[in-house]
């Protein structure tokens, strides 16, 4: 039951909602659960004090002194109990503010022994430092407007990148040359039993690895496809399947009529329009995206013609590294739950590292996929990449030394599997090869190799950022899973700028926070977001309902909604409630296009549920629980409506 005070709340008609008081409320139940901690202070002066420091500081208390803080004890908590004592002590110096705002807590989670050796007191199931990490992070990924300095700094960083694959691209290319005068009869020994080490025995081991990998593997059996997002060439959803300029690096490899058409009757009817088809070789084009309180996340678009191989090779090497026996175990695309198990059992028992790899998308160079991935698929891959992409605010076109940036298909299955093999090159024993688990650049290593690993990425032009890794302590990171000591500490982080207009993207994201605090037992904060939305969005119906659209966890009798039905089609009751739907665009495409959207697309937008014949028991009563592919049909991305609904 929710108490008199926060039915106050609930029934607040204050339909903004500032940060200042979020935190409040936040830092009371943070009083609440740890008011032994507190025994010197009242709860009025701590929040007088929290006042005071955000009326010096600002928004930036929260987005950038509290995060740093956040972070200097993942550092402590990931540190071996010989550096912690040195770490903790150069709290109060090194970030004063978030110090002196939660001193209280720090002096509760690290305390000196009778020896005066500083040790961590977690309390049941680590929730101090649960409880700190929540503090500092909340706002940490909060999309405020970036500034131009910030948007500049991104894009000077990944230019600045081309430069940095220099070095190493030398190198790169030297052992290449060595390796490719072996003889063949290298490749059918098995890699694990090639002696020695140094960079030319990894990379003589990788290469044979992946070459044992994507043996048998054929790079023309794919069904290209086009993605959701946006392309360089600009084309909408619906026109993307009218070519008007098709790459020959690409037809090189994937004739135009075999993968680009839906049938030798779709040639024969195009085939007019041949006279007018282009075969530039167009550069892919930079996009800044949102990403946090820090700045924009850099995306590269590609051309359409690039975009649409892309998607059917990215997926066919997908399947493959999920197939194969010596990969189906370590390298993951679509399950982050082995990495996160692995950084939950290595904060118990120490034994697994997580590795953080910096701008990994950036520094896979080509040089170093040409080292490692072998024939034919290398062919392949260097004819499905942008060689160049377009700089914005007219600052030009910047040729690639990097494989692949975040945008293309091709970057996160090259990506993981290049990290992959030269981390297993490199493992001294098979049983630390089969410890390795791979999802992206996300890395769970054994602690004994974790050194080894760190020196072996960058010895082939990766960067771990080391303040990051987790390699001691009792804390781990993976795959969006913070753990110590065995328990999940993972932060509730505010992303959504909250709107006092109803709005479908702050509905779906402020009543996930909300119930996602309520979970963690924060409930004043959660009386605090429920009183918001009620004065925004009027009813809200909760999870005892049962119904299958947002609902928090709990609201009073007086605020759920009242208009209710009887279904007779589907012999059910239904509420009048508030749901968020994506309206379907209707084009009309000709005919051939329409097929080949049909043959490319039809079978993936069919759900797991269907294909299995097992219907998800959540939407079994929902009469729109599977909408048939319709290939006049397209979902917009970003235009999700919020209306009333029976459900």
């Amino acid at each position: 039951m929710v108490s008199g005070k926060a039915r106050t709340v609930l029934m607040n008609n204050n339909p903004s909602l500032d940060e200042k008081e979020f935190v409040a409320a936040l830092l009371s139940d943070v009083f609440v659960k740890h008011g032994t901690a507190f025994a010197n202070t009242n709860e009025d002066a701590f929040l007088r004090r929290f006042a005071d420091l955000y009326s010096q500081y600002g928004i930036k208390l929260l987005t950038e002194e509290l995060p740093k803080f956040g972070k200097a004890i993942d550092f402590a908590l990931s540190s071996s109990y010989d550096e912690l004592a040195p770490l903790v002590d150069g709290f109060q110096s090194s970030h004063p503010v978030a110090y002196l705002l939660l001193q209280e807590l720090i002096h509760s989670a690290f305390r000196r022994d009778q020896v005066g050796r500083v040790r961590i007191y977690c309390g049941a199931e680590s929730e101090l430092i649960r409880t700190l990490r929540q503090v500092c992070y909340c706002f940490y990924k909060y999309e405020l407007p970036y500034t131009k300095q910030q948007e500049q700094a991104v894009i000077d960083s990944f230019c600045s990148t081309e430069t940095d694959l220099l070095p190493s691209d030398d190198n790169l290319r030297l052992i290449r040359s060595i390796i490719d005068e072996l003889p063949q009869d290298a490749y059918c020994s098995k890699p694990w039993d090639i002696p020695g080490d140094g960079m030319l025995l990894i990379a003589l081991r990788a290469r044979v690895l992946l070459h044992k990998v994507f043996e048998g593997f054929d790079p023309t059996a794919i069904v290209p496809s086009h993605g959701p997002g946006a392309v360089a060439t600009r084309q909408r959803l619906w026109a993307k399947y009218a070519w008007s300029n098709v790459s020959s690096r690409i037809t090189a490899k994937y004739p135009l009529d075999a993968y680009f058409y839906a049938s030798t009757g779709h040639v024969c009817d195009s085939y007019k329009e041949f006279s007018s088809l282009s075969e530039i070789d167009l550069p892919a084009r930079v996009c800044l995206v949102p990403k946090d309180s820090r700045g924009p996340r850099l995306i590269s678009c590609e051309p359409v013609d690039f975009q649409w191989v892309q998607q059917g090779l990215g997926l066919a090497i997908r399947d493959r590294l999920e197939e194969h026996p010596f990969s189906r175990y370590a390298v993951h695309f679509r399950d982050q739950g082995p990495n996160q198990r692995g950084a939950l059992l290595g904060s118990s028992t120490g034994r697994y590292a997580t590795l953080d790899l910096k701008d990994a998308s950036d520094r896979v160079s080509c040089e170093l996929v040409q080292l490692l991935f072998p024939e034919p698929l290398l062919g392949f891959l260097l004819a499905c990449r942008t060689v160049a992409t377009e700089l914005p605010h007219g600052r030009g076109i910047l040729p690639l030394r990097k494989f692949a940036p975040m945008g293309s298909n091709l970057c996160f299955p090259i990506l993981a599997s290049t990290i992959w093999a030269l981390l297993w090159a490199a493992a001294a024993d098979q049983e630390t090869r089969d410890s390795l688990l791979v999802y992206g650049d996300d890395v769970v290593v054994p602690s004994a190799f974790a050194r080894n690993a760190i020196s072996v990425l960058e010895q082939f032009g990766l960067r771990v950022n080391t303040s990051k890794c987790c390699t001691n302590g009792s804390f781990r990171e993976s795959c969006g899973v913070d753990a110590y000591l065995g328990s999940d500490v993972t932060p509730v982080r505010i992303r959504k700028l909250w709107t006092s207009h109803p709005s479908s993207d702050a509905y779906l994201s402020w009543i996930s926070y909300a119930n996602s605090f309520f979970d963690k037992r924060y409930h004043r904060t959660y009386d605090f977001i429920a009183g918001r939305l009620h004065a925004v969005y009027g009813e809200i119906p909760d999870r005892d309902m049962n119904l299958s659209c947002p609902s928090l966890r709990y609201v009073p009798k007086d605020l759920l909604p009242k208009r209710r039905r009887v279904n007779l089609k589907f012999q059910k009751l239904q509420w009048r409630v508030r749901d968020v739907k994506s309206r379907p665009l209707h084009q009309n495409l000709p005919g051939w296009s329409m097929l080949l959207r049909f043959f490319t697309e039809a079978k993936r937008a069919e759900p797991d549920a269907w294909k299995t014949r097992e219907v998800n028991q959540e939407h079994s009563n929902s009469e729109s629980w599977y909408v048939p592919f319709k290939v006049r049909q397209y979902t917009q991305r970003r235009t999700s409506k919020l209306g009333w609904y029976w459900r």
